[in-house]
């Protein structure tokens, strides 16, 4: 039997387990913690919560897939930056771990981090996040997310919805601007050049 619309929209793929004040995590345990549990996908958020996501449908990785793929492509051709795909992690100054569908970090930055600063999670905010819409995810929380991302240091962030054909885009300091069935993007700044294809995305 199909799941409707309406009960994808209410069901929440992620579980939170609240440890403070009880357990408190360093960015070391956490990261020791994540080995040790690497079929799940952990965030953690500036409470110190666990966040336990379930994995995503064919149909969404392929399209991070894409997302990904074409960053990367850019982002070795241009040489300004380093892109991530969805299992990095960033601790950011307001505490929480996150891991966004993909992101890009300047090459000064990058370059600025300890050798095993950068076999963790990457103590810093990227420049640039892109999260893209699951079936099961709700709209409002990835837009909570994509303002922490925003607030914490990231300098463009797009939040890709495929249901909806629209992409949201998020700067410092400016209203949220919302394109609807884009065939492309760009993203200048901060990555001035790189333009993402939507029409095998949306």
């Amino acid at each position: 039997m199909a799941v409707s619309e309406a009960r994808i929209e209410s069901w929440n793929p992620a579980v939170v387990v609240k440890l403070a004040p009880l357990v408190t995590l360093d960015d070391d345990q956490l990261f020791d913690f994540c080995q040790l549990n690497r079929d799940l996908r952990i965030e953690r958020d500036a409470e110190g919560a666990l966040i336990l996501m379930a994995p995503v449908g064919a149909a969404s990785s392929a399209r991070n897939m894409e997302v990904c793929r074409q960053l990367a492509n850019w982002a070795q051709q241009d040489g300004t930056g380093i892109a991530f795909d969805s299992s990095v992690g960033y601790i950011l100054p307001n505490g929480a771990m996150r891991s966004p569908d993909a992101s890009w970090v300047r090459k000064d930055r990058w370059d600025a981090l300890r050798a095993d600063e950068r076999e963790k999670f990457l103590p810093l905010c990227p420049d640039f996040v892109v999260e893209l819409r699951s079936p099961s995810d709700r709209l409002a929380s990835l837009q909570r997310r994509l303002r922490e991302l925003i607030r914490n240091g990231a300098q463009l962030g797009w939040l890709i919805d495929p249901r909806r054909r629209s992409v949201h885009v998020y700067r410092p300091g400016q209203a949220v601007r919302t394109l609807l069935a884009p065939g492309e993007i760009t993203a200048d700044p901060p990555l001035n050049g790189f333009v993402l294809d939507l029409r095998s995305i949306l």
